[in-house]
């Protein structure tokens, strides 16, 4: 049975969720997510051998939301990873991350590999650190209409999605799920009004997603209940983490490492990224596999596809 408690890391305070025995897994949301995202991966991972933890990162949930926003630096967030291993008592842990958690997770594998038995990220690839800042390249590139670039106003996203928190968690997460795109309703990442904002335009289902119920929309709209500038805080240090991760240009990850990902997602299909995907394998090889495509699969990968992704996550937490 899953426990939740209260940890002290990194001076703030982690509300984990946590079950099993054995070597530890530590799993990280997303954006705009919770501990629940892996709701669906805690039991059969805890089943198969393995403590499973999985927080509410800093600015989510029940966690602290620090009110600075350059608390919410990578070099914060990797720093709370590694906090929480020593707090649990561990010395190593095999890293998963989903959407923001996945650049946490390789970030945690390539600043800290004494730490990490193994890394696995879902839906964003390897960090492979750009020529250019990436906010900067992306306004440039879409004429600042780019989410990124709306994020970073200082409380206007903060503002919209808290006017009616359950309709715009449910908006956001059909837009860019598997049934958006069967529906034909994909929701471009672009604002084409940031005065209107980016809800404004974004489908609204009549119906959820089969795997996503209202009880996993009650749960998430309840972890926002505190606002989303803490969450939104992560997409407001893109420019200064390019800065700060500087020394390690080049650098690759160099643990065993699986990456996993939708064929409907857009994340995935950010400009540049299917030609890193391609080139991962060359590019990485501690890549145990080739990058996993799951058919049929949008943004919320552990979500959609549970039974695919928990088969991946144990089959390759036993070869590390």
């Amino acid at each position: 049975m899953a426990e939740h408690r209260m940890i002290d890391v990194n001076g703030i305070r982690l509300h984990v969720v946590e079950e099993g025995e054995g070597p530890l897994v530590v799993l990280l949301h997303g954006f705009p997510e919770s501990w629940h995202s892996w709701h669906r991966q805690i039991g059969p991972l805890a089943a198969a051998g393995y403590r499973v933890v999985a927080p509410d990162q800093r600015g989510y949930g029940s966690s602290d939301h620090p009110d600075d926003v350059d608390a919410y630096s990578i070099f914060h967030l990797v720093g709370d990873v590694v906090g929480l291993i020593g707090a649990l008592g561990e010395q190593r842990a095999y890293v998963v991350g989903h959407d923001w958690g996945a650049p946490v997770a390789w970030h945690t594998a390539l600043l800290r590999p004494d730490l990490v038995r193994g890394v696995a990220g879902l839906s964003v690839p390897p960090p492979f650190r750009p020529a250019r800042p990436p906010l900067a390249a992306m306004e440039q590139r879409f004429g600042g209409r780019f989410y990124w670039s709306y994020f970073n106003r200082p409380g206007v996203a903060d503002a919209e999605f808290a006017r009616d928190t359950r309709t715009a968690l449910r908006k956001m997460f059909y837009a860019i799920s598997e049934e958006a795109a069967r529906d034909g309703a994909v929701r471009e990442l672009l604002v084409d009004d940031p005065e209107k904002g980016w809800l404004a335009d974004m489908p609204d289902p009549e119906v959820l997603p089969e795997w996503f119920t209202e009880a996993d929309l009650d749960a998430l709209t309840e972890s926002f209940s505190g606002g989303f500038t803490g969450a939104l805080n992560w997409y407001r240090n893109l420019d200064r983490n390019w800065e700060l991760t500087a020394p390690w240009q080049g650098a690759t990850v160099t643990t065993p490492a699986l990456y996993v990902y939708g064929d409907c997602d857009p994340v995935p299909a950010f400009p540049g990224t299917p030609e890193l995907i391609a080139r991962l394998p060359e590019l990485m090889p501690s890549l145990r596999r080739p990058p996993l495509e799951l058919a049929g699969c949008g943004h919320w990968t552990q979500q959609e596809r549970p039974d695919e992704v928990n088969a991946a996550l144990i089959e390759f937490l036993k070869e590390c």
